[in-house]
């Protein structure tokens, strides 16, 4: 290999490829769509009441304070997240777990306790995890500092 390519291969390390920019942006909009959601439900707005029964609404409205926390978290920890992933940040690696690990949370009370699980629930499960993975893969490409 000669000193040339060897530079080239090192400069190539560091970039990541176009396929990385175009899920971490696609994942900061499904974050910050769960964030709309957060605010929505905390500030009790006419359209998001608009989309639950009345026995949905009394449930959410007398939820334990862990949970808006746990729900808090896994919005705003997976929005910031991404906003530092697309900044090719290693802290997004951090936040990323908090988040996830308040998903975890957030979806078991709502699957087992609230008995409120539909076909989102795993799917943002599986989210969380593959944004924890993809924040992995890039540290250990050296695509985040």
């Amino acid at each position: 290999m000669t000193t040339e390519s060897s530079n080239t291969s090192n400069n190539q390390a560091g970039k990541p490829p176009i396929w990385f920019w175009v899920v971490s942006a696609l994942a900061l909009i499904w974050n910050a769509i769960g964030a709309n959601a957060y605010l929505q439900q905390a500030y009790d707005t006419e359209a998001h009441r608009a989309q639950y029964s009345a026995e949905q609404l009394d449930i959410m409205a007398n939820q334990p304070s862990w949970y808006i926390a746990a729900f808090a978290l896994a919005v705003f920890g997976g929005v910031l997240g991404c906003l530092l992933l697309l900044l090719r940040k290693r802290l997004a690696n951090t936040l990323l777990l908090v988040s996830f690990v308040a998903i975890v949370i957030q979806m078991s009370y709502v699957t087992f306790s609230l008995k409120m699980a539909d076909a989102m629930t795993p799917m943002i499960i599986i989210v969380g995890a593959l944004l924890i993975w993809l924040s992995k893969i890039a540290t250990k490409k050296g695509w985040l500092s």
